[in-house]
């Protein structure tokens, strides 16, 4: 197997990939670009620049030896031949700040370095292998966290001697522990995916995996700390060196500020130069931090730049002829921004209707559009998508009107949990383990129906029953860890009933479950869909549901409609290729294979 993979374009909700005959891959700006891009990255790299810069060219920018006393010009004001005054040794203070800089930056660096070589590389073995290394290295950084960093430097001092290097070598040393944590909890998190599954069963070795597979996903959050920690050792360094423990031969701000503050009343000015270099390297990687945070983490994030239409201040009526529908989507268009600009289709020219008693399937590959349309419908879109056309009405009311780029939160507020309801295909990811099944149930109808929270418990009991619970009291004290996957999903329908809607969206209701339970579900929702006379929507890839329950049905391909009708039309003469292409996908009516035990003996003589 191949480490280089080609990275298609994930469905923005579903996760499936993009549906075929649209980009598949997205040219992402680089973090570098997104970078100088942010007002706040390009000011803090232009004053860390500068002060690099400075400690770079001290010995050519500053006008004196940085410890150059002249006895005769203590405490001089700004002006002449020393632009920013003389200390109260008599040296100058420019030629201070800039040897500064250098000693406080290579600090900063070394501080961090330490840090980076301690906690990063024994993060990744902990986070990848665990085992007794792991517990050994979180017994050690939990020893190092509890020590107090500043006593613990006093103590080197003592025993040592003013050394800022040695001060920075054990600070690193301290914090350590925010890389090791950092590291290991990132890998951890990624170690059992399948991509790195995949690597292993490929033959790399563990090396090659936490390099190029692994050490990928700790890289963004290791440079983001590093910015904070630089500023951190800055401050660090210059307390010390501000209470008098710093080497005073060695020119640094801490110094200079230590100082300037024994002299404030003599010349004010000697404290504020050397604080606002402080200041401002500190902020700046503080700004620089953020910024690279935005530039490595937020990359899926884009914002098309775009100018929303006017907001209509009264909506406009419904279209004429339709108003007895139940649900009407007319032309609808979904679209996401695009890093490099422009956008993506991913819903194009959909239109369908539902009525109230009636079941309409969606039908399509993964891929399709189906989850989409239906989130569109839902105002469940990501922040990001746009309804690039179209309109959507419920019950002769706009929901999209044409002409806006998103569903009305205000009109769609009253309505969800009341009138709409949604049933997700992933049972037991949709419900809280910190809450019993009675609470998922009971919570929304105290506040939706204003029920007491007797009464919401009672009905809850005989939602449970309704939907072929067969102890509906044991199953709603029951946590969501101790009920089977078949009955979560008996709950979520529950639940979705439990307001009286007048329409359903069911999202593939039974993908996760097995055949046998996927009947049974079927069942319920077929008989409570034909008692309560509701309206409902079916996502779904599987003809054969369609055909168990649906009175229409909408195929779906790549994004867009190719076909529409009742169910028995499209299952016996379906009129696209690509609707009869999902029909011959299905495995009814296909002659199972023979199994080789049960083969000719002249057959099994060949396979020998």
């Amino acid at each position: 197997m191949s480490e280089a993979q080609t990275l298609t374009t994930p469905d923005p909700v579903g996760g499936a990939a993009a549906p075929v005959g649209q980009t598949g891959t997205v040219s992402r700006a680089s973090a570098w670009r997104r970078l100088l891009k942010n007002p706040m990255g390009v000011a803090a790299i232009v004053l860390l620049g500068l002060a690099g810069l400075a400690a770079i060219l001290a010995d050519v920018l500053a006008p004196f030896d940085p410890n150059f006393a002249d006895l005769t010009a203590v405490l001089l004001p700004p002006g002449g031949e020393h632009l920013l005054g003389t200390d109260s040794a008599g040296r100058d203070i420019a030629s201070r700040l800039l040897f500064g800089a250098r000693v406080t930056l290579l600090s900063a660096a070394l501080a961090a370095g330490v840090a980076i070589a301690i906690g990063l590389p024994s993060g990744l073995v902990a986070g990848y292998y665990g085992s007794w290394f792991d517990g050994l290295s979180n017994w050690s950084t939990n020893i190092l966290m509890a020590l107090p960093s500043m006593i613990v430097l006093l103590a080197v001092r003592a025993a040592i001697g003013p050394s800022t290097w040695v001060s920075m070598i054990v600070f690193g040393v301290l914090l350590s522990p925010g890389y090791f944590r950092l590291t290991r909890t990132a890998v951890q998190s990624v170690r059992d995916e399948l991509y790195v599954d995949a690597a292993r069963v490929s033959g790399l070795s563990d090396l090659r995996i936490i390099g190029r597979h692994i050490f990928t996903v700790v890289r963004a959050p290791i440079i983001i700390q590093t910015a904070m920690v630089c500023g951190i050792a800055i401050s660090i360094q210059s307390a010390l060196e501000f209470l008098g423990l710093g080497d005073p031969t060695v020119p640094t701000w801490g110094v200079m500020v230590s100082d300037g503050f024994r002299n404030i009343y003599r010349e004010p000015l000697n404290l504020l130069w050397p604080t606002i270099a402080i200041s401002v390297v500190i902020g700046a990687f503080v700004l620089l931090g953020n910024a690279l945070r935005d530039s490595l983490e937020d990359l899926e994030k884009t914002k098309e730049k775009r100018t929303k239409p006017a907001r209509r201040a009264k909506v406009a009526p419904v279209e004429v002829g339709t108003e007895h529908h139940l649900l009407k989507v007319t032309d609808l268009a979904v679209a996401y921004p695009q890093p490099g600009g422009g956008r993506k289709t991913v819903v194009d020219g959909v239109s369908f209707h539902v009525d109230r008693n009636e079941v309409v399937g969606i039908v399509g590959e993964s891929g399709s559009g189906k989850s989409q349309t239906a989130f569109s419908i839902l105002g469940l879109l990501p922040d990001n998508a746009i309804i690039a056309g179209g309109a959507i009405q419920f019950d002769g009311s706009y929901l999209v009107a044409p002409g806006e780029d998103g569903v009305s939160q205000g009109r769609l507020a009253p309505l969800r949990g009341k009138r709409l309801a949604y049933i997700p295909q992933e049972p037991m990811s949709n419900l809280d383990p910190a809450f019993t099944i009675g609470s998922h149930l009971a919570r929304p109808m105290q506040k939706v129906l204003g029920l007491s929270k007797e009464a919401a418990r009672a009905r809850a009991l005989e939602l449970l029953a309704s939907v072929g619970i067969p102890d509906p009291a044991r199953t709603a004290k029951a946590y969501p860890h101790e009920i089977s996957g078949g009955m979560a999903q008996r709950v979520l329908i529950a639940g979705a009933i439990s307001c009286d809607p007048d329409l359903i969206i069911a999202d593939e209701p039974t993908t996760a479950l097995d055949v046998t339970v996927q009947a049974e579900v079927l069942d319920v929702l077929r008989g409570l869909q034909a008692r309560l006379g509701m309206g409902m929507i079916l996502v779904t890839h599987n003809f054969g549901v369609v055909a168990d329950i649906c009175d229409r049905v909408v195929v779906m391909q790549n994004g867009r409609l190719v076909e529409q009708g009742d169910v028995r039309t499209i299952l016996r003469s379906p009129s696209h290729p690509y609707t009869r292409m999902l029909l011959s996908s299905m495995l009814e009516g296909k002659e199972p294979m023979t199994r080789l035990l049960g083969a000719a003996p002249e057959a099994l003589e060949v396979a020998r």
